[in-house]
């Protein structure tokens, strides 16, 4: 039987924590930072933990350590 494949983009783009969560990059933060406000950039800085609605789709793409 076959090895089944990670879902290539997801894995560039998400990580699991220890306990399951999925952890990912925020949003906002590539170009245009000096017409945004300080609060936004600083809003938008480090990574954050998705919801679990939405980390339930996320899962089914087979990440690694999950």
């Amino acid at each position: 039987m076959p090895k089944i494949k990670t879902h290539s983009s997801s894995k560039k783009r998400f990580r699991l924590t220890a306990s399951g969560k999925v952890r990912f990059n925020s949003a906002l933060r590539r170009h245009r930072l000096i017409s945004k406000p300080k609060s936004a950039k600083e809003r938008n800085q480090g990574t954050k933990i998705m919801a679990e609605s939405d980390a339930r789709n996320i899962r089914k793409y087979r990440l690694p350590n999950g």
